[in-house]
């Protein structure tokens, strides 16, 4: 999956370190999915829009508008190529993973 033109994207996520057992842990956080990802599976990680990114990371940002900044996902734009079983595997007749025989443009269900 990407975005048109193929700029970069972030999962909203949420890390903590514990100090009594010196563990340090993180999530990504999930929702329900949306067009087009439901078409895959039912759950998906929030895709954050990147307008948002700066107030997600702000520790100073007020608990009370977490969740409105977590309704800004770019879900919606989402783009999906096709891609072949063997692209799980480290190589497929010696060809890297991303060889455009492996890849290509995915039609929608």
């Amino acid at each position: 999956m990407y975005q048109p033109g193929h700029a970069p994207f972030s999962f909203a996520g949420l890390w903590a370190y514990n100090s009594n057992l010196d563990i340090t842990s993180c999530t990504i956080i999930t929702e329900p999915a949306a067009d087009p990802m439901k078409q895959l599976h039912d759950r998906q990680p929030l895709i954050l829009d990147p307008a948002y990114y700066d107030a997600w990371l702000d520790p100073a940002s007020p608990k009370d508008s977490l969740k409105d900044i977590l309704s800004h996902d770019i879900d919606g734009q989402l783009q999906f190529n096709r891609v072949g079983r063997e692209v799980n595997t480290s190589a497929v007749n010696k060809l890297p993973n991303d060889h455009p025989g492996l890849v290509g443009p995915i039609n929608p269900l």
